[in-house]
Order: structure tokens, then C-alpha cells, then sequence
């Protein structure tokens, strides 16, 4: 039984009700297409709340140290950027976040969810897609979506997607020094401000476009239930070799069995697939 809004609201975990903006509920149903809201399930494992508040003292400490360590590296590559191609040097992007829990009298007349058959319980609380702009240094052409629009179309059946592969090699999209970037798995440094920011985790699902989402099935929008991270099972077991299909499913194992053992051990494959760049390109 799906326990009421204010007993959630006591035992510390938080329910959204906010009512969403009608131009924001316009706008994601035009770009993104209908995304299914599913009901609030325990699917997240984790560790003792004293094992996770020590993890995420971590997480800070560790972010905060690569940023700082890391700003000489971070000018450097951002100058080659500059010199390489015209256009910024970050790329900012709104990505898939946690979903919001909220209760289902507030998603009445929602035209950009997908509600569960029979519609919406009042009574019950859903998972509802929620976003975040996301930093990494841009490793493609400024004007990519406008050269290549092929690649921004997104138009599968949920099979065909499923068998798709989300890092394409020899992307033309990419310039010369974006190559050399991916290849290194450096692009991503940035995203160490998201980790302090509180959107990313360390380790945890990774954040794809968010206008492939469309073709998930109510049971892998569960992946979204806790945070997205940096790396997580999906990059450590192939990275850019799995396709959709694959990389969801290990998302969805990494969400139903983390703990900080497993986000410790990750961190520690990840540094050893990096080192030998293992599905990076």
C-alpha cells in the first residue's frame, strides 16, 4: 500500500507540491513527447544513514579537491577548446535528475505524463521526471544540431531504440580536440560542480538526452528513482560498447543493489577503465 503524503513528508523523505508551470508542462510534452509517472516504490537499496552521510562528506571532499587540484588542467583544456573550434567552452545541457515524488491529486490534467492504466490515484504518490543542466566541456561543433540534424531526430520504435547505441565512433559531430577529450574522459571534469551542487553523485546512473526517454517503459523509469552519477555499473562494463538496452538494464541493477561498498568499488574500476581507455572513443 502506497503509504499518504504526510507520512512521507514526516519520515524525512520529500514530496513536491509544487504545481508544475503550464509552460513548462507545454514545452516538455513538444520537446521530450509523454513520459510515464510511476508509482512510488522502495526500489533503492542503500547503506547505513552513518555510512552514507561519511559517503557524501566524500563525495564533497573529493569533488572540491579535483576542481581545486585540478584548475591548471582545467585552463589548459579549456584554451585548446577555444583555439580548436568557435563556440563556448562548456556545454550546458538539461539532463534527467532525480524524479520528484508527487502525489497524484496535483498531476490531474498533466498532458506531458503518461499515468499507469485507469489514470492517476489521488491518494497515491509517482515518480515524476525532474531535470538538471549538466556541465562538461563541449567536445562537439557549436553548431552540430544544425549541421547534423539526423542525429538530434531521436525517432525509433522502442525496440529499434533499445538496439541503438547511445556514443556513436567516428562521430563527425566531434572536432579534433573533443576527440582527444572523450578518448581521456577528461570532458567530464565539469560535472565535479555538479557533484557540490547536489545533482550528480559520484557513482550512480548516468544522465542521458533527455529526449530519448520517451521510449522507456514504466519499469526503467525506476532508474530514475535516485540520483544520476558521474559513473556507475553501465561505465565500468562497457561504457560506449552497450547499447541502450544494455545500459539501462545495468542501470537498473546498480539502483536496486547500491550501497557504499559498491559505489567504493566502482570509483575504483572506473579509474582502471579510464587508465586504459575501455570503451571510450
Amino acid at each position: 500500500m502506497n503509504p499518504p503524503p504526510n507520512a512521507l513528508t514526516s519520515a524525512g523523505l520529500a514530496v513536491d507540491q509544487r504545481p508544475a508551470r503550464v509552460a513548462d508542462v507545454a514545452e516538455a510534452g513538444r520537446s521530450r513527447g509523454r513520459l510515464h509517472a510511476v508509482p512510488v516504490r522502495d526500489v533503492v537499496s542503500s547503506s547505513h544513514w552513518l555510512a552514507e552521510a561519511v559517503y557524501r562528506g566524500f563525495e564533497v571532499l573529493a569533488a572540491l579537491f579535483g576542481l581545486v587540484a585540478g584548475l591548471p588542467l582545467l585552463l589548459i583544456l579549456a584554451a585548446m577548446i577555444r583555439y580548436d573550434s568557435p563556440g563556448p567552452v562548456f556545454f550546458l545541457h538539461q539532463r534527467p535528475g532525480r524524479s520528484r515524488i508527487v502525489c497524484g491529486r496535483d498531476l490531474k490534467g498533466r498532458t506531458d505524463l503518461l499515468p499507469p492504466p485507469g489514470g492517476f490515484d489521488a491518494n497515491i504518490l509517482y515518480y515524476v521526471p525532474s531535470y538538471f543542466t549538466l556541465v562538461k566541456f563541449r567536445t562537439m561543433y557549436s553548431d552540430a544540431r544544425t549541421r547534423f540534424p539526423d542525429f538530434y531526430a531521436y525517432k525509433y520504435t522502442p525496440d529499434e531504440f533499445h538496439r541503438q547505441y547511445p556514443t556513436i565512433r567516428h562521430d563527425p559531430r566531434v572536432t579534433r580536440v573533443g576527440r582527444v577529450l572523450r578518448k581521456l574522459s577528461v570532458d567530464e571534469l565539469p560535472n565535479l560542480w555538479s557533484v557540490l551542487a547536489g545533482d550528480l553523485r559520484l557513482v550512480g546512473p548516468r544522465p542521458e538526452a533527455p529526449e530519448v526517454l520517451r521510449y522507456y517503459s514504466p519499469e526503467e523509469m525506476y532508474k530514475f528513482a535516485y540520483k544520476p552519477g558521474i559513473t556507475g555499473l553501465a561505465q565500468i562494463n562497457g561504457r560506449g560498447l552497450l547499447n541502450w538496452g544494455e545500459t539501462i538494464g545495468w542501470d537498473l541493477q546498480y539502483v536496486r543493489t547500491r550501497s557504499v561498498a559498491l559505489d567504493l568499488k566502482i570509483i575504483l574500476m572506473t579509474l582502471m577503465r579510464v587508465s586504459t581507455r575501455h570503451g571510450a572513443f
